[in-house]
């Protein structure tokens, strides 16, 4: 299929996921790098705390925060 033909597709709403290859798909910037942190005892009780709250993990909480506050920081004003 040509390009022209995909974007016009695309542009008509038709469903166009079976003209694509997405088995190697990657979201940009998200290869991953394991870094070791310690926390206070009293920390791990509360991230575990609020993650059995939220119902997800202790590390989907720590990441969920610090993303957060990354994008916080990235974007001040629109967050005033």
């Amino acid at each position: 299929m040509k390009a022209t033909e995909f974007d016009k597709k695309f542009d008509n709403g038709e469903d166009i996921f079976d003209n694509l290859d997405l088995s190697k798909a990657k979201k940009p910037l998200q290869n991953q790098k394991r870094v070791n942190v310690d926390f206070p005892t009293w920390m791990i009780d509360s991230l575990d705390r609020e993650a059995s709250r939220v119902g997800v993990t202790r590390q989907s909480i720590i990441k969920i925060w610090l993303a957060e506050r990354l994008e916080l920081q990235s974007n001040p004003i629109n967050h005033k």
